[in-house]
């Protein structure tokens, strides 16, 4: 992960990956045949620690708002680690320049559902929430705290946001969020 992270996916070599990790080639290659196979491995572990960093069982017996909101704040904590940043980076161009590998490392990885879309379908099936599809509403809430806490530090290098900025973010995708999703009278 570091050589990729620090020298991006065409700079990093095999060679450098044995270095880094005190073993010889052959023994990265008895691992991964080609770097490609290596580099789609570190997506992969990339995708399961962001879903598996963002988990909150719902409760029936708790506010709404203050659920979401951890929820939120786990996934801006991911968000706002540096390791996370860098390699997304790595990923989003190779992704961009491989469109082959988006389209294996998302078939590899849409069975999975990610915690948030996972909370959201249990509040939903309660009948605290009227979504009708959990997966869309999930990216659309996520949609609203990446646009501040995800794409102007990759693409913009934007420092991550401070913990205020965090919690105006949150505290805003969320009620928002609710205020359309939430059942009772509509406007």
């Amino acid at each position: 992960m570091a050589e990729f992270r620090l020298h991006g996916f065409d700079a990093t070599s095999m060679d450098r990956v044995a270095a880094s990790a005190g073993v010889s080639k052959r023994t990265v290659y008895n691992h991964f045949p080609s770097k490609d196979l290596l580099f789609t491995e570190i997506l992969q572990h990339l995708w399961q620690r962001s879903v598996a960093e963002i988990e909150l069982v719902y409760r029936a017996d708790q506010p709404l708002r203050e659920q979401l909101l951890e929820l939120v704040r786990q996934k801006l904590r991911l968000l706002g680690d540096p390791v996370f940043i860098d390699l997304s980076r790595v990923a989003i161009t190779e992704v961009i320049r491989s469109p082959e590998r988006a389209r294996d490392l998302v078939a590899r990885l849409g069975s999975k559902e990610e915690g948030i879309g996972t909370w959201l379908r249990a509040a939903a099936h309660d009948g605290r929430l009227r979504i009708a599809d959990p997966a869309f509403a999930s990216q659309q809430l996520q949609g609203l705290v990446k646009g501040f806490a995800f794409w102007p530090q990759v693409a913009m290098g934007q420092a991550p946001l401070s913990a205020q900025e965090q919690q105006r973010v949150a505290e805003s995708a969320v009620d928002l969020f609710l205020d359309h999703y939430r059942p009772g009278d509509r406007r």
